[in-house]
């Protein structure tokens, strides 16, 4: 039984960004009318380009702090994908106010504005990063600890108003904890690029790629398509002991950030033999990462029917193979 969105009104927020994109993209070849709501503070237009003559695609130019735009973006929609947010632990750190701001405020106007318009469903972005300090591994969705970072604590408090609202006013929501997703269309560029676009720019040019720690920092990496068959899941189940959950979107397998190196590199060697020469700096650790991730997805396969098509090296290989053609 295919198990994919089709001949449905959907909004993503953030979806000019990295993953929305790739979103949208996937909706609209199912054959779903698609509007995208984006302020562009982090998604690119270049991302949406390939949609402008699309008739079945809508772009929506506002921000989820405003509510105005907000209930622009849902109208007449039956599900709500929402992926905008601020990223990065870094960033804040740096600057928590705009994090909160965006993350919680945003978010909580998005939510409120999906149920005044008859949203049947939310399905929304949370976070790896909501596990916090907790040493149990692997992850699992009812066993987290205290948060690293203001990130984390923005997307903690999601979910909590997100099982709240579905308690109080009734809207099906579903969260998708996502595990340092990459892929096409990742951003290399900026002070909070992900490490992995980051590495592969920085091979390109034959540059030195900075490694923060000792490189023993371990993460479950996941390649954009197993977020985007999740997506699709999330919003075709049917069973309601699915509905008002968390899920972890993962593929359950865990690589350190040596290692990880060291697979792009040997990747990028097909393309460029003089890369192979190239060996990575270390530096300071960054404050507010946890050091270990490794997800079960358990949960998502019973409950979604989730089986992840990707796993890291698979991932990288199309990754590495699209940075070089687009970088």
């Amino acid at each position: 039984m295919e198990r994919i969105l089709k001949d449905s009104r959907v909004l993503v927020t953030g979806g000019a960004g990295f993953i929305g994109s790739n979103l949208v993209d996937s909706f609209l070849f199912s054959g779903n009318t698609v509007v995208c709501l984006d302020n562009f503070s982090t998604g690119k237009k270049e991302n949406l380009k390939a949609f402008s003559g699309n008739t079945k695609f809508k772009l929506v130019e506002g921000d989820i702090r405003n509510y105005g735009d907000c209930l622009k973006g849902v109208e007449n929609i039956d599900i709500v994908f929402h992926q905008a947010a601020l990223g990065s632990v870094p960033r804040s750190i740096k600057d928590p106010m705009t994090t909160t701001d965006v993350n919680i405020g945003g978010f909580v106007k998005m939510l409120f504005a999906s149920i005044e318009s008859g949203v049947k469903r939310f399905i929304y972005a949370a976070s790896s990063s909501t596990y916090g300090d907790h040493p149990d591994l692997p992850k699992v969705e009812d066993k987290i600890g205290s948060p690293l970072s203001p990130y984390a604590i923005t997307k903690y408090v999601d979910e909590l108003f997100a099982d709240n609202f579905a308690t109080i006013y009734g809207i099906d929501v579903i969260g998708l904890r996502y595990f340092n997703v990459f892929g096409r269309r990742q951003d290399p560029d900026g002070a909070y690029a992900a490490v992995i676009p980051k590495f592969m720019k920085m091979l390109m040019k034959h540059e030195v790629p900075l490694i923060n720690g000792d490189g023993s920092v371990s993460r479950d990496f996941t390649y954009i398509d197993n977020v985007i068959q999740a997506n699709h899941l999330a919003a075709v189940v049917k069973n309601r002991a699915a509905l008002n959950q968390v899920y972890n979107v993962a593929h359950g397998e865990r690589t350190t950030i040596n290692q990880l190196f060291f697979f792009i590199r040997d990747l990028a060697t097909e393309f460029d033999k003089d890369i192979l020469t190239i060996e990575p700096e270390y530096g300071p650790a960054r404050a507010g990462d946890i050091p270990h991730s490794l997800a079960s997805i358990e949960k998502a396969k019973k409950l979604l029917y989730y089986s992840p098509t990707f796993n890291v090296e698979e991932g990288l290989k199309e990754a590495v193979k699209w940075y070089w053609k687009n970088l």
